[in-house]
């Protein structure tokens, strides 16, 4: 087991059972009396605390044909909205940060994502209650990042984007139509595009906290129900609603469309959750997901164990 989860088990191992009162004085703005989270002991401490992950705002970005140190098959995500130039948000920065706090033209948007549950989203961030500002609470629930705004101090569940404790709850983030995919395949579409510049923070940036993580026997702190049908836990799914593609059969495929949407994989996407060095991590592909007219789909390629434990009742597109 590598040191940085021997770490956070520890933390895990001997925290105490969650309990709202607990946190309080951690968080004296939060309002623990408003949740839809029926059973607390499902929020536990991933090891930091509040803000030991630092969540970025405003970051800075170059030319994708001027950007440097990225590995050709080194994962990004990518947000292309109409009227702005496409950017690319490295996941050898987002690894170490979970969320960026930016602005596209006039769109505030945050860029999320959790390694535990792969999980790769970019919502609105604008809401009936203003624009929020995230950062990481250094809680889990399932596994997955627990954010929370910095305006009101509500937490929400990175996965969902919906506020499950405090005086937001029950709000939902809108999420917007992004895909994971390589550096070589964002450079070769947008030369001109813009990626997000190296943080100034003190960070190995480009190593792997995680290394083996993706092909691991089981989640970390996790202890929820496993995915049914055999599924192992940590096989990467495409969500798009309620509706789960294991990455297998998208890969046999290459093609797959069904339920009013298309589905596509491509080789050449390298894992940022493999080896040490995320440019090294074995090759897993890009998905692209669209619908009868072509337009891009918000979709998740994320492990199966979360998508069961955020959507019991949904459903497997196993094809048979």
């Amino acid at each position: 087991m590598k040191p940085l989860i021997i770490a956070i088990s520890i933390v895990c191992a001997t925290a105490a059972f969650a309990d709202p009162a607990r946190w309080q004085g951690e968080w004296p703005d939060t309002d623990f009396s408003l949740s839809s989270v029926r059973n607390w002991s499902e929020i536990r401490s991933g090891g930091p605390p509040k803000d030991g992950i630092p969540a970025l705002s405003d970051p800075k970005f170059v030319r994708a044909s001027a950007k440097s140190g990225l590995g050709a098959t080194e994962p990004v995500i990518t947000v292309e909205l109409k009227g702005a130039q496409a950017r690319a948000y490295p996941l050898r920065y987002l690894i170490w940060h979970e969320i960026v706090n930016d602005r596209i033209g006039h769109r505030p948007i945050a860029v999320t994502y959790c390694p535990l549950c792969n999980s790769g989203l970019v919502f609105d961030r604008r809401t009936e209650h203003g624009v929020l500002n995230f950062g990481v609470t250094g809680k889990l629930r399932n596994s997955d990042m627990v954010m929370y705004d910095r305006e009101t101090e509500s937490w929400w569940q990175q996965a969902t984007g919906e506020a499950i404790v405090g005086q937001l709850t029950g709000t939902r983030l809108q999420a917007l139509p992004i895909w994971l995919e390589s550096w070589t395949e964002f450079r070769g579409r947008h030369p001109d595009g813009l990626v997000m510049a190296e943080p100034t923070l003190n960070r190995d940036y480009g190593r792997n906290p995680y290394r083996g993580y993706d092909t691991s026997r089981q989640p970390f702190l996790y202890d929820g129900e496993m995915p049914p049908y055999g599924i192992h836990p940590l096989e990467r799914v495409v969500r798009v609603k309620d509706r789960a593609w294991p990455l297998t059969r998208l890969r046999t495929k290459g093609q797959i469309s069904e339920a009013g949407i298309t589905l596509r994989w491509v080789a050449g996407q390298a894992s940022a959750l493999d080896t040490s060095r995320i440019d090294k991590g074995r090759d897993v592909g890009s998905v692209r997901v669209t619908d009868g007219a072509g337009r891009d789909v918000v979709h998740d390629v994320m492990f199966a164990f979360a998508f069961h434990a955020f959507w019991p009742g949904g459903h497997w597109m196993l094809g048979n």
